[in-house]
């Protein structure tokens, strides 16, 4: 191996567009060299969106976009390396997220699917592609999800008081890192983060190109329904013991509108309450698991002020960071994750954490693709 140049990539719940890292692993525990984000045209983001939900032709369009989507990687990952002055004799490896469009990690056939073929991305780039990360750790028993908490531990381990990473993407998601060595690591979804948030943005603002309720503004003229508020909580989902894990195929608009209708209520008051809902189901989770510990916030949701500062209110006790203090840039820390796990697959190293996701055993994530 000449170098130690991975690449991470990945697309999240919201759908926005694709996120790159280009990760040093010569440099221990490792090194973030630069980042990338190219955002998808209104075209692809209606694919990958229309089949969050079922709908006509799901095998036909959802093979189709698997090929698009890998195209559109392709391309990104082109400008990415003309950018850094780059070749793809460079890289180790791609590590692959794709695009997650279904996770029923439950039942008797559990499965998760996440589309963008990597072996389309290693012929069009000529690059071996690391990707199917979350398949073994299900064929274990597992949820397959989240993957970050073992990044987590290895990052942002401290010793003196209990850490609470959460990552507020489409879905929000923590990793609980107790100081007491008797209590576990755990992780899993606490819900949703920004994707009911920006659904409901986007439909009340169709003529907004920026899509988002940035820092919470227009949230903020709204007034919290607090009997719509209590119902959204009361969904089965949020008294689930853990390990849990859910996506936009569970809380989607039509998840909403069942809640809301027949209610009286302003747009703007949806859009509170629906704030106000991301951020009790994260304080609620955390207050679950510690009474001090410290909270480190990461993915889009740490960028709206008005989200933060309401998690801030609801924890009490509790300290909030930020991954910049310790070194990591929060827009690329999911896109760095999956360099990570490409790392760890090249090398051998466990990717999951069994307590976390409840597979009978750790395990080497992912499957390996060349061109």
């Amino acid at each position: 191996m000449q170098n130690n140049l991975f690449i991470g990539l990945m697309s999240g719940t919201s759908a926005d567009g694709v996120d790159l890292a280009l990760v040093d692993f010569d440099h221990l525990p490792h090194k973030l060299v630069a980042s990338f984000y190219l955002p998808y045209p209104d075209s692809l983001k209606q694919m990958i969106t229309s089949l969050y939900v079922s709908g006509s032709e799901e095998i036909d369009r959802s093979g189709q976009l698997d090929k698009a989507l890998a195209m559109f990687f392709a391309n990104a990952i082109s400008q990415f390396l003309t950018e850094q002055s780059l070749t793809k004799d460079d890289i180790t490896a791609i590590g692959n997220h794709g695009q997650t469009i279904r996770h029923r990690p439950n039942g008797n056939y559990a499965f998760t699917l996440q589309i963008g073929c990597s072996q389309t991305l290693a012929c069009l780039t000529g690059i071996r592609v690391i990707g199917k990360f979350r398949d073994k750790d299900i064929a274990l028993g597992g949820q397959g999800a989240p993957l970050v908490p073992a990044y987590h531990q290895a990052i942002f381990s401290q010793h003196k008081r209990d850490v609470c990473v959460i990552n507020i993407g489409g879905i929000a998601n923590i990793t609980y890192l107790p100081t007491d060595e008797n209590n576990k690591v755990v992780g899993f979804d606490t819900g949703p983060g920004n994707a009911l948030l920006d659904d409901w943005y986007r439909l009340n603002h169709p003529a907004d190109n920026q899509g988002i309720d940035l820092n919470g503004d227009w949230a903020k003229t709204g007034t919290v329904n607090h009997t719509l508020l209590t119902e959204l909580l009361s969904d089965d989902y949020f008294s689930k013991s853990f390990p849990k894990s859910t996506g936009r195929e569970y809380f989607h608009m039509q998840w909403l509108q069942r809640h809301i209708e027949n209610k009286a209520m302003t747009a703007e008051d949806v859009q509170a309450t629906l704030l106000a809902l991301t951020a009790h189901s994260i304080a609620n989770t955390v207050q679950q698991l510690s009474k001090n510990s410290v909270i480190i916030l990461c993915g889009g949701g740490a960028n709206n002020s008005h989200l933060v500062q309401l998690i801030s209110q609801l924890c009490d006790g509790h300290d909030i960071d930020f991954t910049d203090k310790y070194g990591v840039d929060n827009e690329s820390l999911e896109a760095l994750v999956f360099a990570w796990l490409a790392f760890a697959y090249v090398n051998k190293h466990p990717g999951n954490l069994p307590e976390v996701t409840g597979a009978s055993k750790s395990c080497v994530l992912g499957l390996s693709f060349t061109p």
